[in-house]
């Protein structure tokens, strides 16, 4: 049936439709169940979870059992990281690789000392490798160069190791048994290294008031033609202390340091050492 309106236009009379149905929205919506696995789990699991995945486990480990706390580390595998099987879900997903066992006495201790790497902080630690690895006689002038300190806040060179004419004679052929570097009287004179004097007086074969200091292994350093020391035999000396004054005595011209290193008893050229 159809109506006529005044203008013309018809409009379609039926019956009235019938209203949508609401949609159930109750319905529950399928979850991630292994994001309802991570949320069963507490907060310390998933710590230790994480531990195991970057690898801080194994460190943890190896901690816990030097210090007796734990007697079996277990190191994971490197392999793709698997959630722990749920109830009911297929075991397929899961790595079933076998896991290595490392085991340690309660009493076990690591030590973490980094007492061996040596760098330019800490040139006594390089000397005393230097010294342990090998035989002094034996050490290169590449691996020696730079392990002992500067005698003097500044080093210039008077007269260098090896032949030259003699100061006090004039003859030629005179052999100079050491490094003298330039140094007004009274300056302050620093032990090259750590060690033990072993000699402190007056030496009778020209290098007047004279101090000798151990560094072990063949290796020692003299300071001669001093004005006066401070030091003792069997006193320990650390890099840098001052032991002395530089001066002119013994067999000198002027004021001087005449400063020498010996490799098991014999003289060797100090520059290739400083």
């Amino acid at each position: 049936m159809t109506m006529q309106h005044s203008r013309g236009r018809r409009r379609a009379v039926g019956p009235a439709s019938a209203p949508r149905a609401d949609e159930d929205f109750s319905a529950e919506r399928p979850r991630d169940p292994q994001r309802e696995a991570r949320r069963r789990r507490g907060p310390f699991r998933q710590i230790t979870d994480f531990a195991a995945a970057s690898g801080l486990g194994q460190k943890a480990g190896i901690a816990l059992a030097a210090t007796g706390l734990a007697l079996t580390v277990t190191f994971p595998v490197t392999g793709p990281v698997m959630a722990t099987p749920e109830p009911g879900q297929a075991a397929s997903s899961v790595s079933a690789a076998p896991q290595p066992e490392v085991t340690a006495e309660a009493a076990a201790q690591i030590d973490f000392s980094r007492s061996s790497v040596v760098t330019q902080g800490d040139p006594d630690g390089k000397l005393k490798q230097l010294l342990g690895a090998q035989s002094v006689g034996s050490v290169t002038r590449t691996a020696s160069a730079g392990t002992l300190g500067a005698p003097l806040a500044q080093l210039v060179t008077a007269s260098p190791f090896g032949f030259r004419v003699s100061p006090i004679t004039g003859g030629t052929g005179d052999f100079h048994r050491g490094q003298d570097f330039v140094a007004q009287c009274g300056t302050a004179v620093k032990a090259a290294a750590s060690g033990t004097v072993t000699f402190a007086g007056w030496h009778q074969f020209g290098g007047g008031n004279r101090v000798v200091v151990d560094h072990g292994n063949g290796l020692e350093t003299t300071y001669n033609h001093l004005s006066s020391f401070n030091v003792k035999v069997g006193q320990t000396v650390s890099r840098g202390d001052v032991v002395a004054l530089s001066g002119t005595t013994g067999a000198s011209t002027g004021c001087h340091l005449h400063f020498e290193v010996q490799v098991n008893g014999e003289v060797v050229d100090p520059m290739g050492w400083l």
